[in-house]
């Protein structure tokens, strides 16, 4: 079975969701920080991204305005079979979803600056590819706005600073970026790899739902150890002070080598967007919650 047109229809249909239907885990940890905010200032700003949310789901438009350059990440089961053709499918859905959503053209190439006008490029959109086992393909879309991404960083620390040197090296990246990625933000930390590796990890990170803590007990101790320290910088919503500076941390690590120790911050803004599908031999779509 040629699976290039359920790719296509479906990865139009996840962008769709991406943008206009902020993941449950998200809102909840909004009205969370809403009833809990102290800051008058920070109450007004969650209020007003509370009430965009739900105008966005009840009239079928983007939250956001940036719609963001599209990130895919593609699980390929070992018994799925080719995937030749895949990656046009997922080229034609970002031109068949600007049209459709509609996407603000955001691809741009980086000297000229010259829009494509429909969200496509040279490396655009983005193809993470990993190989499972399995008999399916799972594809996952991240809208990545760029107030987010420019406040993004990579850090190649001395080992010798250990967590302590980690943990200051994201915390300084977040009172850097202040009201800039529009808080309250998720953040997706990368540990370990290579440079380029621990920032990819840090995107990774980014599609798990922030109410799910990492598997290992002493990275799902940093997570919230980090999450606490954020809130204590008082950057609050929309950098206007308060309670509420990040909604999430989300961890991922590797092995690296043992003269280095990479860090890699991903800073998403409170439209934390994200989707997710999975597409079985049989042509079947399972869209995937959070």
């Amino acid at each position: 079975m040629k699976f290039d047109k359920v790719v296509e229809d479906t990865a139009v249909e996840l962008i769709r969701r991406a943008v206009i239907q902020l993941p449950k885990d998200v809102e909840n940890a909004l009205e969370k920080a809403s009833a809990e905010e102290e800051s008058e200032a920070g109450k007004v700003q969650l209020k007003a991204i509370l009430d965009n949310v739900r105008l966005a789901r009840e009239v079928g438009a983007p939250m956001c305005q940036d719609t963001g350059l599209l990130v895919f990440f593609l699980k390929v089961g070992d018994k799925f079979g080719s995937v030749s053709g895949l990656s046009n499918a997922l080229i034609q859905a970002a031109k068949r979803a600007t049209l459709e959503v509609p996407l603000r053209p955001n691809a741009v190439h980086p000297i000229t600056r010259k829009n494509s006008g429909d969200n496509t490029g040279l490396g655009i959109p983005y193809l993470d590819w990993d190989f499972v086992s399995g008999d399916f393909l799972e594809v996952a879309v991240l809208p990545k706005g760029a107030g987010s991404e420019n406040m993004s960083s990579i850090g190649m620390l001395n080992p010798g600073e250990g967590l302590p040197g980690l943990k200051k090296f994201v915390v300084d990246t977040v009172i850097a970026a202040g009201g800039r990625p529009c808080p309250p933000i998720v953040v997706g930390l990368g540990i370990g790899g290579t440079a380029d590796g621990a920032l990819k990890l840090g995107k990774k990170a980014l599609l798990r739902p922030i109410d799910k803590r990492h598997r290992d007990p002493d990275i799902a101790k940093l997570e919230t150890d980090l999450l606490e320290a954020l809130n204590m910088t008082g950057i609050g919503p929309m950098g206007l002070g308060g309670k509420f500076t990040a909604l999430g941390v989300n961890v991922e690590c590797a092995y690296c080598h043992t003269a280095s120790l990479p860090v890699g911050v991903n800073i998403q803004c409170w439209a934390d967007r994200r989707a997710a599908a999975r597409i079985h031999l049989d042509g079947k779509v399972e869209y995937l919650s959070g």
